[in-house]
């Protein structure tokens, strides 16, 4: 796929950016995805990608997770206890960690730091014509670059979420004791989320990898500008990713609300 650069005699008003974006993401994760389909995916590359999401976005996201447990039991516990409700602490932040806190905050760490890194590479990429030297080799960029990214991330979100939600249980349970929440009265009311709960946090990581990958890589992709280009694409990529997470999210939590309902 080419990604067709704004021209600079014709700079593109706001909703033509819009569509140009949408429009070319839509095409870059179709191509991406008749790649994965054809079982066209390079091993190493991927394990590299997932060694790079893995390795730089896990401490981050489980320092970020665990405090963000920690200070939502903070705040449960000093209030239900204080209505006599202190059970139900450990079941409240269990099930907004697993469907809520852990895969959205995972997702936006995620997109900072990998999402980021990857708009910067191909960006460099893009503005040093290696992306075209590619093309002129008859080699996909979307095969060699993209799809080792989007395959590597959506594999590393679920691992990475798992482990920042473990961290943000760790955090509420320590905390919850500041509120006056005995410690295994938490673990106790824990008992009550559901497995279904956790599988739908983790199945809703796996699109914002997806997404935070094709994102960075269609932002890297569209650089133009040089150096100042390459800084663009970055904090583009950052932004948009996290806007689409949310966005995704609710539209998840709906459809998983009403699949619920039917069992």
């Amino acid at each position: 796929m080419v990604i067709r650069r704004p021209s600079l005699r014709t700079a593109p008003g706001p909703l033509s950016e819009i569509l140009l974006f949408f429009g070319q993401l839509a095409l870059l994760a179709t191509e991406t995805l008749w790649f994965i389909a054809r079982g066209r995916i390079s091993l190493r590359d991927t394990v590299r990608q997932m060694s790079e999401v893995g390795v730089g976005s896990l401490l981050v996201a489980i320092i970020t997770v665990g405090f963000s447990g920690a200070v939502t039991a903070l705040y449960l516990a000093a209030q239900l206890v204080q209505y006599g409700q202190g059970s139900y602490v450990g079941l409240l932040v269990g099930k907004s960690l697993a469907l809520e806190i852990a895969p959205v905050i995972t997702a936006i760490v995620v997109a900072a730091r990998s999402g980021s890194a990857m708009a910067a590479e191909l960006g460099s990429m893009t503005v040093t014509e290696q992306v075209d030297a590619l093309k002129t080799m008859a080699t996909s960029p979307v095969e060699y670059l993209v799809v080792p990214r989007v395959v590597g991330t959506m594999l590393m979100m679920p691992v990475v979420t798992v482990l920042a939600n473990l961290a943000g249980l760790y955090g509420a349970s320590l905390t919850s004791e500041m509120g006056g929440l005995a410690h295994t009265l938490f673990w106790s009311s824990f008992q009550g989320v559901l497995i279904s709960d956790q599988i739908s946090g983790l199945l809703k990581s796996i699109p914002f990898g997806a997404l935070i990958a094709l994102i960075g890589c269609r932002q890297g992709l569209a650089t133009t500008g040089g150096a100042q280009g390459v800084g663009r694409a970055t904090t583009s990529a950052v932004v948009f990713g996290s806007i689409a997470i949310y966005v995704v999210d609710f539209f998840i939590s709906l459809v998983m609300q009403d699949v619920a309902k039917l069992w």
